[in-house]
């Protein structure tokens, strides 16, 4: 059989990030005690050197599945304790198969977390965007951390203008923090940062008592999509070590357009 991979290409270039994407299967973490289970979706790349044609894809899927397989068995194996660890270990696997100098494991799902109502006290299961990358370079292994949240505002420039009445909009806000890999970061408190740095927060349930207070919340706490981005960049600078992106997209109610407000650390 050709390993047509091992041949060198016609042009001679160092490529930084070859591999798979949009690759889903199942993952099992125990996180403080707990066992979730997701469903995520990977994409795994690594450097290929200027003298080496391809990469052989088969291999990279083989490190995925050999590691979910350590984290199904459980009566030989624990499950991973968080999704960057699950992400390492892939690397770490690939690493036997497919050597290089570069490589990085992406993982995409949703982090499901309960919420109580406001008024009713009743729990809500709120779903949460969340992504984790592992970077391992010759010297350092860093992962990103990524949450995405929707909450809402309430115009205060129309407020106080208006009589107190005033616009809202659903908003979204991402938070991201690049940082070493044995950082500990929760990516329930970077929910927690964004969640309270909007008017209100949303939720999934909500009962009437329970609209009442999330719309009387949202008219006494009035703030633009700036002020949510100042925030967010604000408490997270105090509680997480690292660099540091927000963006936040306001979904205007009474334009045709939308408002962004984007800033770093």
């Amino acid at each position: 059989m050709f390993e047509t991979q091992e041949e060198v290409p016609e042009i001679k270039e160092r490529l930084h990030r070859v591999g798979i994407t949009n690759l889903r299967t199942v993952a099992r973490i125990n996180w403080k005690g707990k066992l979730y289970t997701f469903i995520p979706t990977f994409e795994i790349t690594i450097d290929v050197p200027e003298e080496k044609k391809g990469i052989h894809m088969s291999r990279l899927v083989e490190s995925i599945t050999e590691t979910m397989s350590e984290a199904v068995e459980e009566e030989v194996r624990e499950a991973h304790t968080s999704l960057e660890e699950l992400g390492l270990a892939v690397i770490k696997r690939l690493e036997k198969k497919h050597p290089h100098k570069r490589a990085e494991v992406w993982v995409k799902t949703q982090l499901i977390m309960e919420r109580e109502t406001p008024a009713s006290r009743k729990i809500s299961l709120e779903t949460y965007d969340v992504e984790v990358g592992v970077i391992k370079e010759p010297d350092k292994v860093e992962k990103v951390l990524k949450v995405t949240v929707i909450g809402n505002t309430a115009c205060p420039h129309a407020m106080a203008n208006n009589q107190g009445k005033t616009h809202i909009q659903r908003a979204v806000a991402t938070l991201e923090v690049r940082t070493d890999y044995n950082e500990e970061i929760a990516l329930e408190d970077m929910i927690e940062v964004v969640e309270s740095s909007f008017s209100s927060p949303t939720y999934t349930l909500l009962k009437t008592i329970d609209e009442n207070a999330v719309v009387q919340k949202m008219y006494s706490n009035p703030k633009f999509v700036e002020d949510v981005a100042r925030e967010i960049i604000f408490k997270a600078k105090q509680k997480f070590k690292g660099r540091i992106h927000v963006k936040v997209i306001s979904y205007e109610s009474i334009h045709k357009h939308d408002v962004i407000a984007e800033t770093w650390y």
